[in-house]
């Protein structure tokens, strides 16, 4: 169902949890959804509580999962639950896999 192995979708999942909490809920969305495609970035979506220090978070999550990952290129696209969903946002939910 998605072009990643278990250890990696752990380490996706552990690090949001880490830097968004324990109520994040993580999707992965773009090519890495379909077995038929090669290659690509990894696409993350995640939803959080938190409404501060957003892009913190994402930097210090970027840097945790790139000891797994190496030079991969990965895309995070970031919610707080308290703000109205843009159009991508809707997107990245309907087309994605939670993890």
């Amino acid at each position: 169902m998605v072009r990643l192995v278990d250890s990696q979708i752990r380490s996706l999942t552990n690090a949001a949890h880490k830097f968004f909490g324990d109520s994040a809920t993580i999707w992965l969305y773009g090519s890495r959804v379909d077995d038929k495609k090669r290659g690509g970035d990894i696409d993350l979506y995640i939803e959080t509580d938190l409404t501060i220090g957003l892009t913190q978070a994402k930097l210090q999550m970027r840097g945790e999962i790139w000891k797994e990952f190496g030079d991969q290129k990965i895309d995070i696209l970031i919610r707080s639950r308290s703000e109205a969903p843009s159009p991508i946002h809707i997107i990245a939910k309907e087309t994605g896999v939670i993890l």
